[in-house]
């Protein structure tokens, strides 16, 4: 379908040699991340992003994937990436995007699209936030958990 392409190129953007230009085209790595995350491969992209982490493209890298997949309903690796995004900058604008998809995360699990273990990922996120609101999050989540018996 329109995501075998994309597909069979992620594998081999790891494995090309060094000097190979297309695996260090940061514009294909963005396109390519942008494919995945459109093809419900946010994992990948990400992946992706971590490959290139600490470069001069990162920064782009984590804005694409922080938007793209919370357009997507990606909220784990949206979360992941306004994460990264607010620790490099701490824009309220991030914060709020991560917050956004922490609870959209929260709402996947709860309605038994998301493993209920990923709650303990996004307590992660929302601890090494100092806004208030990430407490209050983390308090709404945890009760969850014991009510339904989720090992946090």
């Amino acid at each position: 379908g329109e995501c075998a392409e994309p597909e069979a190129a992620t594998p081999a953007m790891g494995s090309r040699p060094a000097g190979d230009e297309l695996s260090r085209d940061p514009t294909l790595r963005m396109w390519l991340a942008r494919c995945c995350v459109m093809c419900d491969k946010a994992q990948q992209a990400w992946e992706i992003y971590l490959k290139i982490e600490g470069t001069q493209d990162s920064f782009a890298m984590l804005q694409l994937l922080a938007n793209d997949c919370y357009r997507a309903g990606a909220f784990l690796v949206a979360a992941k990436a306004f994460e990264a995004l607010e620790r490099l900058d701490p824009s309220p604008e991030y914060w709020e995007g991560k917050r956004g998809a922490c609870v959209g995360v929260f709402q996947q699990i709860v309605g038994g699209q998301q493993r209920k273990e990923d709650v303990r990922e996004v307590l992660g996120l929302l601890k090494a936030t100092r806004n208030p609101q990430g407490e209050y999050l983390t308090r709404v989540m945890k009760k969850w958990g014991r009510d339904k018996n989720v090992n946090l």
